[in-house]
Formats: structure tokens, sequence, C-alpha cells
């Protein structure tokens, strides 16, 4: 269940949908479970499948949902955003056995781009710290079918 931290809920409607119906986001497991005024909180349960060849989480999982966030806080303002440009430190390791949790903030939206962040966080232990960039492509109108895209 997604919590709604007051945006409008049509767009929230709208973008939960979208979230649901992403296919990379239901193969990674990757769901919302909460969204506001430029901020969105995304969770994945780390498995197995989710490691690289040492048997360690890989990273790209910690920066795919960071981008999650952080692309869904931007939708949150009713902007389409398409990732430009991401910049991750990873901080520790993340925990094979555990919650994965992003929580991602706009910074700064402007006509052609929007500056957002994402910590994430392993077990409550913050794992990564990631800067994006992301082009705005446009306005989401909740009124037109999703459009599959976090």
């Amino acid at each position: 269940m997604t919590i709604n931290l007051g945006i409008d809920t049509a767009l929230f409607e709208y973008i939960c949908q979208s979230v649901e119906n992403t296919p990379f986001y239901k193969m990674m497991g990757i769901y919302l479970t909460a969204l506001g005024p430029g901020e969105a909180e995304i969770q994945l349960k780390a498995t197995p499948q989710h490691t690289n060849p040492l048997g360690l989480l890989h990273g790209g999982v910690l920066m795919s949902i960071a981008d999650a966030a952080m692309g869904n806080a931007i939708r949150s303002l009713g902007i389409k955003g398409v990732t430009a440009d991401c910049s991750t430190s990873f901080i520790a390791s993340a925990s094979l056995d555990g919650l994965l949790q992003a929580k991602g903030k706009v910074v700064k939206a402007g006509k052609r781009l929007v500056f957002a962040r994402a910590e994430v966080f392993s077990n409550g232990q913050m794992v990564a710290d990631v800067k994006g960039t992301f082009a705005n492509v446009g306005t989401i109108d909740p009124g037109e079918k999703s459009d599959q895209h976090g």
C-alpha cells in the first residue's frame, strides 16, 4: 500500500498504476511505498537473484532503486523526467537478507533540467548517496493512459 503524502489524488493514482505496471520494476521487485510533493520512497526485498559474481548485492540494484525514487519524486510534481546523468557513492555494502529503501527528493525543478537526490538504506543503514540530473520532457496528464514508465 502506497501512502499519499499530499499530492493530487488523480496524479497519485496515475503514478501508482504506472509503477505497478512497469515491467522493469516487476522484474526487480521494486515497489512504491510513499509519494509526496517532490518526494518518493521505493522499497525492494533483497534476494540472491540480486547478487553479483562475488555473491554480494549488485551495485546496479542500489542505483536502480535510487533512480526510481528520484524519477517518481519528479513525477509527483507532474513532470515527465528522464535520467540524463546519475552519480552514486557507495557507502557500505547492503545486506542480502533485508529490505532496501530509497528515499528520493527533488532538489530543483527547472524548465529543462530537474536535479534530484536519493539516499538508499539497507535494514536502516545508509548504503548509497545518489545525485541525478533529469531532462524535463513534458508534463503528466493523469487523464491519459498510464505511460508505464518510472
